[in-house]
């Protein structure tokens, strides 16, 4: 019989809820308790610009639980619209504001998680409180958007960044009948992929009437009472209805610097190998936290719905009494662009060379299915090796739904330590209407000594 202990978990979006609901499954003896500051709990956030789009018809199914369904089904108490200010890790007590009630309250714990996740960054200049700038980060977010296009009805939009939400989000916006800017410091969209892949994007956005602006580092919004009008980029003048800025995530920390928690060169939280925290009664997971890259071997930041989910469900298992262990991560990651998909695994040619890897690389472009079959299209790859170990470090891929297959094979052998030649060995799945008769992959391998 598991001794009793009070577990106190601080936010509620991946990483809270599966901690919540491991650590109570794990311990039945546990009392545990989730607080969060907004309204729900347990969404989903890769799954936005869908909702914004249409394809997913209704918000609410991106909702998975309510507070009060999650307290029903898992046995976890759970307060939503309650704000954690501070924690006084010696006390071992969390300061709480009720935001209903607008009253403060104070709870003690054996064991903390801290779930706070990670916040969308902002631009100088661009308040988010401006009636037509906009961040897309969680329900709230989509909600506001939503009502805004609803209400406004905007002809023009421009995003600011061009990454996996500032794409997605491009592709939403045009299906609303928005005409859709898209500006980008670097000289090409998705400035992390490597140019053979961020060439084809560009070729993407272009057919789909997408105006892309690169090389941009100075930028000013003009603003007239309570919205932009328009965007000054130099000497150039853009007028626009609405502006999203899509500028990448950061850690939503400020609970673990009052608490003086070890923070990482990111400023994400340094954890062990258990999830716990510089304080041994603080776990943290998800967003917020350091991961060991399972390419490099060292601390990264790598901030994933799918990562989150499971750190969640370490860290809620040892709070309550476990030994578990978390992996090093591969950063296993894809985006939707139109009718195409792109999927990275592990480093990029420039990560690996701002890592200090000596590589070789592997490129081709193959059919998807035997040519004569219908809908046979074109998909390219990439692979990289290094010279030392010979092991795949890192792949790219622009084509169909088959790129997910492809990036989880990658996944798999880079975690296993594979050599890159290994690609040429395996036998692969074969039939006309699902497969080439000569993979991409074996293709890719067999270009590698």
């Amino acid at each position: 019989m598991k001794r009793p202990v009070k577990i106190i978990i601080v936010g509620g979006n991946a990483a809270g809820p599966a901690a919540a609901a491991k650590a109570k499954r794990f311990n039945p003896n546990a009392e545990v308790l989730l607080f969060e500051a907004s309204e729900y709990i347990s969404t989903g956030t890769c799954e936005i610009p869908y909702v914004l789009s249409g394809e997913i018809d209704d918000y609410l199914k991106i909702v998975f639980f309510s507070p009060s369904s999650f307290q029903t089904e898992k046995g976890v108490k759970v307060f939503p619209k309650y704000f954690v200010e501070e924690i006084d890790t010696k006390k071992k007590i969390i300061i709480v504001k009720d935001l209903i009630e607008d009253k403060i309250i104070s709870h003690d714990y054996d064991k903390l998680i801290l779930a706070t996740g990670s916040k969308a960054k902002t631009l100088t200049g661009f308040d988010a409180q401006l009636k037509n700038v906009f961040t897309l980060k969680n329900v709230n977010d989509l909600i506001r958007l939503d009502n805004h296009i609803k209400k406004e009805e905007p002809k023009r939009a421009v995003i600011l960044g061009s990454g996996y939400i500032g794409l997605e989000t491009a592709e939403a916006l045009i299906k609303r009948n928005i005409q859709v800017k898209i500006i980008e410091r670097e000289s090409n969209p998705f400035p992390t992929a490597d140019k053979e892949f961020s060439d084809e994007i560009l070729n993407i956005l272009t057919e789909n009437k997408i105006e892309f602006i690169g090389d941009v580092n100075d930028i000013e919004p003009m603003i007239i009472e309570d919205k932009v009008i328009g965007l000054k980029l130099g000497e150039k003048f853009i007028e626009t209805d609405l502006v999203l800025m899509s500028v990448g995530f950061e850690p939503d920390n400020f609970l673990a610097q009052l608490a003086k928690l070890e923070l990482g060169k990111s400023g994400a939280i340094k954890v062990d190998k258990y999830l716990r925290t510089s304080n041994s009664s603080v776990y943290a997971a998800g967003d917020n936290v350091e991961v060991i890259n399972a390419v490099t071997g060292k601390p990264d930041y790598i901030p994933l719905a799918t990562h989150a989910y499971e750190m969640g469900h370490i860290a809620g298992e040892n709070a309550a009494g476990g030994i578990v262990q978390y992996e090093p991560i591969v950063n296993n990651i894809s985006v939707k662009i139109f009718g195409k998909y792109f999927a990275s695994i592990g480093l990029s040619s420039e990560e690996a060379v701002k890592k200090g890897f000596e590589f070789e690389e592997s490129f081709a472009i193959a059919k998807n299915l035997v040519s004569v079959m219908p809908g046979s299209e074109n998909v390219i790859g990439k692979v990289l090796m290094d010279k030392g170990s010979k092991r795949i470090i890192g792949a790219s891929f622009l084509g169909g739904k088959e790129v997910s297959g492809y990036a989880d094979l990658i996944s798999a052998l880079i975690k296993l330590r594979i050599p890159a030649s290994f690609l040429a060995k395996i036998n692969y799945n074969y039939t006309p209407p699902l497969s080439p008769f000569i993979n991409l992959l074996n293709i890719i391998g067999k270009k590698f000594k």
